[in-house]
């Protein structure tokens, strides 16, 4: 490595590009342990931005390459409550081998892909309109000729749910009336478990204006020999408890996550209902909220045990003994494990990485603690020197009124590049969306392209973040932009105080509801130099009129009911304090948003052209709620580094000059 040489913050020549960033932005999503867990058969999805986004099915058996199941253009991406969720299912095709099932991005209907075929054939039929029969989170039904999904049904603006029997044989393609409905009767359904004897359906439900982690029930139902469920029980939940992930013990019992304690703790529950048992009380969360239906934070082993995601902040992989409540954790060298347990035998499989390690598919031996890599996001040989990948420190943060800020901190790093003695770094606080949710210090090449750069970056769990226990993210309820900005400002000014960033050099950027935080920061203090906002909300009346089903009651909790607050949704939101803004302003937005949509960002554009605040809009056709392709995630990032180059005081090499408006 050649010596350091001496150039200021921002300015540093990195290795890293934003094509870099694109290129490893390939996203592992679910996985299956398929078939004898002794073959060991993996299957998982990968979201590859070089194709567009598409998400793909790949198949591994052992030590022979991976194989993609799903040749282009085929799409395993299901569009319920907008951010989808398990889309695809292996299930036995009668000779032996595994046929995939899964949702069709374009089109939203079901198709099955046989071993051998080139070709998928459809599964359900054609909706009444486009897209509007969408289905998530699949389960083999009793006697193995259905799988059941949560079928979310559009018409004319209506959206209705319910778990479905969909035939594996195709004969439902042409005839809706062969899709059976199994239960109704609830805003939302996720997480439907036949009972080992087939007897029983078991399932979370709950309606507006509640979030799946406000308030869920855990219901049960016998089965007629029709398949249909007959009258419910709820035998776990209530309005302000949230359950998470049904899960059969035997025939007379289910495992579920419940935080009637204020953390996400795992218990027995009786399937008549009744007292239910603790398996492993502690002050730490066995449970995520549930965004995605089929997430998962713990599997039920062969022998009865069950192996655990737990902790506070970050989690560990442990095996939990539910008759006694010991809990034994295993030694694996990630610091993130992602809650997409799943389980078979001894067995489970999963995907793990760290700031340092790509997100991999790992494949974790329960009995002996030994775990295998199946498959990397990206090569070793295709990341930078770990030299220019910066290990955050998990620190906690002062804030407001003595109250603690969870933050991930980045700092400057590039062994070729030091700042001079009289210089401090800028830094960019980085607000996660949800805002209902949590970032971990996984490998992000992201930061990393600012970090290599000179640009420190803090990442903040505010106050509303999971992670913590119930009573931190409640922290947040009917103050969304107020305890996210306190925090976020928080987190910058400590690093300030601390003699660790500048002061004067204070950016902020979020995305969604953390591109609302950025926007409420800078329009309600000083603290910021300049702000970048992925599309974010800027107000809140027209927001919720015009965003989708799942969220729009989820600012009843984040700002108050309307119309009783509308004052409060008026007062709150960032476009009605354009005149207090005096910084300059980025906004990145796609234009198929349908959670955020366009008209969020081009409001406060407009407010921003009548101010005459410097300012740039970029939008990207084609993209929805995220970007998800190569080229917009090049052009963003080489923007808003452009962006904080011409506001910041330091001149980035090798990146095209972002032009900057007033009119």
């Amino acid at each position: 490595m050649p010596a350091a040489t001496v150039t200021p913050y921002g300015a540093w020549p990195s290795p890293i590009s934003a094509a870099d960033v694109a290129k490893a932005g390939i996203q592992l999503g679910r996985v299956a342990i398929v078939g004898d867990p002794a073959a060991a058969e993996t299957w998982w999805s990968e979201a590859r931005p070089a194709e567009g986004g598409r998400q793909v099915v790949v198949r591994r058996c052992g030590d022979e390459p991976p194989v993609d199941l799903l040749p282009a253009p085929w799409n395993a991406r299901s569009r319920v409550h907008e951010y989808g969720g398990s889309a695809w299912l292996p299930v036995p095709d009668g000779a032996g081998g595994h046929a995939l099932v899964f949702a069709h991005w374009d089109d939203q209907r079901l198709y099955r892909l046989d071993a051998g075929s080139s070709e998928p054939r459809p599964l359900t039929p054609e909706p009444t309109e486009p897209a509007g029969w969408r289905y998530v989170d699949p389960v083999p039904a009793p006697g193995g000729t259905h799988l059941w999904w949560v079928r979310e049904a559009h018409d004319g603006g209506r959206v209705t749910r319910h778990i479905v029997a969909v035939p594996l044989d195709g004969s439902a393609a042409d005839d809706p009336s062969s899709v059976r409905e199994v239960v109704g009767g609830s805003d939302f359904l996720a997480g439907p478990r036949p009972s080992p004897d087939g007897r029983r359906l078991a399932w979370l439900a709950w309606d507006h204006p509640r979030m799946p982690w406000d308030g869920t029930e855990l219901r049960v139902a016998d089965l007629d020999p029709d398949g249909v469920a007959g009258p419910a029980r709820t035998v776990l939940g209530r309005p302000a408890e949230s359950v998470f992930q049904p899960e059969w013990a035997d025939d007379e019992a289910l495992h579920a996550v419940s935080d009637r304690t204020g953390w996400w703790n795992l218990y027995r529950v009786p399937a008549d209902g009744g007292e239910v048992d603790a398996l492993c009380p502690r002050e730490e969360e066995f449970g995520v909220p549930l965004w995605a239906p089929g997430m998962a934070t713990y599997a039920v082993l062969g022998d009865g045990r069950l192996a655990v995601l737990h902790g506070r902040g970050a989690m560990s992989l442990g095996v939990l003994d539910p008759r006694t409540g010991e809990l034994t954790d295993l030694d694996l060298p990630h610091r993130v494990l992602v809650p997409v347990l799943r389980g078979a035998g001894s067995t489970v499989a999963l995907t793990a990485g760290g700031p340092r390690i790509a997100t991999t598919v790992l494949r974790v031996d329960m009995a002996s603690g030994e775990s295998t890599e199946v498959h990397a996001a990206a090569d070793p040989g295709d990341l930078p020197d770990p030299a220019y990948l910066p290990e955050p420190t998990d620190e906690t943060l002062p804030g407001p009124g003595g109250r603690e800020v969870h933050a991930l901190v980045y700092p400057p790093t590039n062994p070729e590049a030091e700042a001079p003695a009289d210089e401090l770094p800028p830094y960019v606080v980085f607000v996660h969306g949800g805002p209902t949710a949590h970032v971990q210090p996984s490998l992000d090449l992201e930061k990393a392209y600012f970090t290599s750069r000179g640009v420190g970056v803090v990442d903040v769990n505010y106050g509303g973040s999971t992670g913590y226990g119930r009573e931190y993210r409640e922290r947040l309820r009917e103050q969304w932009g107020v305890v996210d900005v306190e925090d976020c400002v928080a987190a910058g000014l400590a690093l300030a105080d601390q003699g660790r960033a500048d002061r004067r050099r204070l950016a902020i950027r979020g995305g969604s509801a953390g591109g609302w935080t950025t926007l409420a920061a800078l329009t309600s203090t000083d603290a910021f130099a300049a702000g970048v906002s992925y599309y974010g909300v800027a107000e809140l009346l027209r927001f919720a009129e015009d965003t989708h089903d799942f969220e729009s009651r989820y600012l009843d909790g984040l700002i108050g009911p309307l119309p009783q607050c509308r004052e409060r949704y008026v007062e709150r939101a960032p476009l009605s304090h354009v005149d207090d803004l005096s910084c300059p302003v980025l906004l990145l937005q796609g234009l198929e948003d349908e959670v955020v949509p366009p008209s969020q960002a081009e409001l406060f554009r407009d407010a921003l052209v009548r101010k005459g605040i410097p300012h740039a809009y970029l939008a990207f056709p084609g993209e929805q709620h995220g970007f998800r392709r190569a080229e917009t995630v090049i052009a963003a990032l080489q923007a808003e580094l452009s962006f904080y180059g011409q506001v910041l005081g330091f001149d980035p090499p090798d990146v095209p000059r972002l032009a900057l408006s007033t009119g």
